[in-house]
């Protein structure tokens, strides 16, 4: 095991570790809960102590929930016992939702699948699901003891989940100054190489973007500050999932989408350096995402973001940059947002 990152909380650090194959599931889980993509993956799992959550985001509910506590309650386990999360973004949040709440608070292991969750979900502590059409809307902050990662995992996924996880890692690179930013000038030099999922490359991609989310959290546990720059591309990317169901985009296109709509909302507010938002926008499409608007009424994308959960005195408010590593987070007149959105207003004569 290699060591990333520690994180370090009031009620005990949370380690963030490279490991091998071999060494992803802890010996001493009690209940390791799957999805159907990532059960497949251990064929010798112990299916008694084990749970198969249905995969994506439909089964990011408190039916799932209730289920892993169901089953942690069927096999007696006890507040000092070890919940093992194994898949994508939504096992590892589902997962660490219920052990924060089982006996109020069991051990906590994370091994995320996906390269969306290695770098970003399984990391800082924040759990939760989708409710009442609103993403995470309910959820807490309960960190990891252990986050395991395997590069060599990535080896299975699906071409669109690997796209998915390079929007996350394209966002932390774009919230580190440029002067001194390798993951940033990585991504840029090597796309050909990271695509084609070299190990090299993403030994060492993956934990340097893991490096940039354990800094801001550490420094701003409870994302009463700088940790809600992480949020770039999420206000509109939130909201154009919650317009589709949850069914249509992928979250990681959507944060790629969300992105490109915070740099033109940056430079129509004047903030946003025209030619270093054009230089972003080539290579977030450098990395194959599609920057059409998506087929969705941009009204309902507006709507969508009236349950924002980063709202302030009644405000949305939106992270932006004016350019890398100076992430900027304020309100926009409902004019300049209506305009990014595509929204058209009739005029009286």
């Amino acid at each position: 095991m290699e060591e990333i990152a520690t994180i370090a909380y009031p009620d005990g650090d949370s380690r963030i570790l490279m490991v091998a194959r071999k060494e992803l599931l802890p010996s001493d889980a009690r209940l390791t809960v799957f999805d159907g993509n990532t059960a497949p993956l251990f064929p010798d799992r112990d299916l008694e102590c084990s749970l198969s959550l249905p995969p994506g985001e439909t089964a990011k509910n408190w039916t799932s929930v209730e289920r892993i506590i169901n089953r942690a309650l069927a096999v007696e386990l006890e507040r000092d016992g070890l919940i093992v999360g194994v898949g994508g973004g939504v096992v590892t949040d589902v997962t660490a939702f219920a052990a924060s709440i089982y006996m109020r608070g069991c051990r906590l292991v994370l091994v995320p699948t996906t390269l969306l969750s290695m770098v970003d979900a399984a990391t800082g502590g924040k759990t939760g699901f989708d409710f009442g059409g609103v993403k995470n809307l309910l959820g807490t902050f309960y960190p990891a003891h252990e986050v395991r990662i395997c590069p060599e995992i990535l080896e299975t996924l699906p071409e669109r989940e690997f796209q998915s996880g390079m929007a996350e890692v394209i966002k932390h690179a774009l919230l580190l100054p440029e002067e001194n930013n390798p993951l940033l000038v990585q991504i840029r030099d090597e796309c050909e190489q990271i695509r084609a999922r070299d190990p090299e490359a993403l030994m060492k991609m993956i934990p340097a973007a893991v490096k940039v989310k354990a800094d801001v959290v550490e420094a701003d546990l409870r994302e009463r500050g700088e940790r809600a720059f992480l949020n770039l591309g999420h206000t509109f990317a939130h909201a154009l999932e919650a317009a589709t169901n949850f069914s249509r985009w992928s979250h990681g296109e959507a944060v790629a989408w969300g992105i490109l709509r915070a740099l033109d909302l940056g430079e129509r507010i004047g903030i946003t350096d025209p030619q270093w938002a054009n230089q972003t926008r080539q290579l977030i499409a450098s990395y194959g995402f599609d920057i059409v608007t998506p087929q969705v009424a941009p009204e309902e994308i507006k709507a969508a973001m009236s349950s924002d959960k980063k709202k302030k005195d009644g405000h949305i408010r939106f992270v932006m940059l004016k350019g890398p590593g100076q992430p900027v987070l304020q309100s926009v007149p409902e004019s300049d947002l209506d305009a990014v959105l595509g929204i058209e207003k009739n005029l009286e004569s």
